[in-house]
């Protein structure tokens, strides 16, 4: 085999693994695209979700600080019947932290002020804020990840540029130093391409 079929040989081999390898990364990028997609869109249905349980227990904060304003009325005016009555509807989150309020001498400004104070809601919101928070961060990496892919695809695109070049009129030695920087480039890109997660 003379040098320059040789040269010509080592060219279309580099030419076609680059073009394969291109196509892996474009595929890498569009599965890391499809996740990261997911990702955003469980992210937004979890803050949905935690903004209505919020406004569930906004409502029912409402409603016991209503109730609890007739009680300290009632209270107020000795009447004692009407307080055991209101009471008695107090909702069950309220309740305990009326009873642990009551139970330590009414010391703080009210049982809102309690720890005890739960409203119903409030734990189904953090918990689903929480899960918001942990599906943008998990998006926020796999679009990370199909960016990687992305950059790799240019890189890939710039060897096979190279190596299309270098089987055009140019000098022989010009030709050979475009394929070894072409072949440097696509050599560095495969190792940087084998450190990068696979999905499937």
């Amino acid at each position: 085999m003379t040098p320059a079929e040789a040269h010509d040989l080592i060219a279309v081999v580099l030419l076609s693994l680059v073009a394969v390898l291109t196509a892996w990364c474009g595929f890498q990028a569009s599965q890391w695209g499809g996740d990261s997609s997911v990702a955003f869109s469980e992210a937004s249905a979890a803050r949905i979700e935690a903004s209505s349980f919020e406004s569930r227990a906004r409502d029912a904060r409402g409603l016991d600080l209503a109730v609890y304003a007739q009680w300290v009325e009632a209270e107020f005016n000795d009447d004692q019947i009407l307080a055991d009555y209101i009471e008695a509807r107090f909702t069950p989150a309220f309740a305990v932290a009326f009873s642990a309020w009551d139970a330590d001498g009414r010391a703080e400004n009210g049982p809102f002020a309690r720890e005890e104070y739960v409203p119903e809601g409030t734990a189904e919101s953090a918990e689903a804020t929480s899960d918001a928070d942990a599906q943008f961060e998990r998006a926020l990496d796999f679009n990370e990840k199909g960016d990687n892919y992305s950059l790799i695809t240019v890189l890939f695109a710039l060897v096979l540029f190279l190596a299309a070049i270098a089987q055009r009129g140019i000098s022989v030695l010009g030709s050979r130093i475009v394929l070894g920087v072409a072949g440097v480039l696509a050599l560095g890109g495969l190792i940087l391409l084998l450190t990068f997660p696979m999905r499937f």
